[in-house]
């Protein structure tokens, strides 16, 4: 069980995701890279456009080592967010929360 757990990642998102927070979460997911990640964006209040980036680029990578990159819950600002920026991460959501 011990190893499931070192192969997994999860990764709550701050409230603000802005220019400030983008190197940030960075090196957050870089430190990740390799395990299967799941993400909780339920408490982002506002995304800027850098952090949609690096979470973008992260989705990515993860994809090219075939490992798991899945949001386990998105606020209402985050998944509004994406739609104005127009990134559908809908075959990123969790099998739960796709509408």
């Amino acid at each position: 069980m011990a190893s499931t757990t070192a192969e997994t990642g999860s990764l709550k998102l701050v409230s603000v995701l802005d220019l400030n927070e983008a190197s940030v979460l960075h090196g957050q997911l870089t430190n990740m890279r390799g395990k299967d990640l799941s993400i909780d964006a339920s408490g982002v209040e506002r995304v800027g456009v850098q952090c949609v980036q690096v979470l973008m680029a992260a989705a990515n990578a993860w994809e090219e080592d075939k490992k798991k990159f899945v949001f386990d819950k998105v606020s209402d600002a985050f998944g509004k967010s994406m739609q104005l920026i127009g990134i559908n991460i809908d075959h990123l959501l969790a099998k739960e929360i796709q509408q």
